[in-house]
Order: structure tokens, then C-alpha cells, then sequence
């Protein structure tokens, strides 16, 4: 029953959120590499419309880098130099088309790229939001999503050891095969309540212990 209206609200969900969404993917402040990071079924039209290959070529492989330049549509202007990643669906970390922006890392570059893609239909990313959509597309379970916070926010190596131990999936594997033999016990149970008559017994090395 819960892994159905888990799956009902994931399809409620995903219908409204069709949109592309954008957002800084580094932390604030300078460095040599910032990110601005596009998901959503717009995200490929809209770095085509910002993005000028420094190459003549007009094939763009999924999963690949390339190298040129961000240019304001209107102005034409060059606002940096970057290398630009499009990653086809479903092999993303959202199950959606992604672009991903490496330019320099500083607050004026990141910002003048953000607003580019947010006047060409994007919306602007709720905290978080990636990996809402990674869980509501199945990518993720909601154990995995919580790693990815712990993950994030790790500040020793055995902290981030578990974190990465749940990320791929231990913690949630443990919990479907308790699941399943938990689901083996109610089947059982059902069983023995719906025909007494057959004076059905659960199955050798299974008990119930009730608190």
C-alpha cells in the first residue's frame, strides 16, 4: 500500500514539475571554477541559445565537454570562456536533460550566466531541488536523498564513509529484504485468517514477536 502511494504522489508530483530549472552549483565566492547547472526539457535549447562552440562543429555528444563561449543572444556579447557538458535523459542525476556550465568562479560570471538562462524560460532552483527530482524520477529512494545532505555536510572521513555506504544503496537494500520477509509474515497471516480451516503454520524459521 505504501510503495503504491509513494508511486501515485511521484506522478502527481512530476506532472507540475515539468519545468527547467537553473541554479549556482558551487558555493559563493571566487575561485577558479563556478557551476551553473540546468535541468529540465529546455535545458539543451537553452544552452544552444548562450552557448557559442569555439569549434565549427554542430555535433554535440551526451556526456562530453566542450569549449567556447557564453554570448548574451541579444547583445552578442562574450560574457566568459567555458566548457559546457549536455547530458542526454535518463542517464543523469535527475532523469532529465542536464547542461552543465563550468565557467570561471567568480560572482559576476555566475550571475550574468544565471540570468541569461532565466530570460530564456528557466526557473531558478528551490535548495535542494536536483535531488527532489532525482527521487521523484526513481532514480533515488529517500534514504539515498538523505545521504546526499550527509554526504555534503560530512566533516570527517568516517562520517562520510557511511554517508557514501547509503548512497549506494546498503541502507536501503537491508530495509526491502526486511520488507519482503516482513510482507512473507502478513501473506502468511492473511492466509490463516481468511480459511482457519486449513490450520495453515508459518513456514519453518519463521516466528512473530509482538512488544
Amino acid at each position: 500500500m505504501l510503495a503504491t502511494i509513494v508511486s501515485e504522489n511521484r506522478s502527481k508530483i512530476h506532472s507540475i514539475t515539468t519545468d527547467t530549472i537553473v541554479a549556482v552549483s558551487t558555493p559563493p565566492g571566487m575561485g577558479g571554477i563556478g557551476i551553473v547547472r540546468l535541468s529540465g526539457p529546455e535545458a539543451r535549447r537553452i544552452a544552444d541559445r548562450i552557448f557559442t562552440p569555439s569549434s565549427s562543429s554542430n555535433h554535440w555528444a551526451s556526456h562530453t565537454l566542450r569549449h567556447g563561449y557564453i554570448v548574451d543572444p541579444l547583445s552578442r556579447q562574450r560574457l566568459d570562456e567555458v566548457l559546457v557538458s549536455w547530458m542526454k535523459a535518463p542517464q543523469t542525476y535527475t532523469r532529465e536533460d542536464i547542461v552543465e556550465i563550468n565557467c570561471h568562479g567568480g560572482h559576476v560570471p555566475l550571475q550574468q550566466i544565471l540570468k541569461l538562462c532565466l530570460g530564456e524560460g528557466a526557473s531558478i532552483a528551490d535548495p535542494g531541488e536536483f535531488t527532489k527530482r532525482a527521487f521523484l524520477n526513481g532514480r533515488i529512494d529517500l534514504s539515498q536523498a538523505e545521504a546526499v545532505a550527509d554526504m555534503i555536510c560530512a566533516q570527517t572521513e568516517a562520517a562520510a564513509s557511511v554517508a557514501i555506504a547509503q548512497l549506494s544503496g546498503r541502507l536501503s537494500d537491508e530495509i526491502k529484504a526486511l520488507r519482503q520477509e516482513l510482507l512473507g509474515i502478513l501473506a502468511h497471516l492473511e492466509a490463516s485468517l481468511d480459511f482457519p480451516e486449513e490450520e495453515l503454520e508459518l513456514h519453518s524459521g519463521q516466528s512473530i514477536c509482538i512488544a
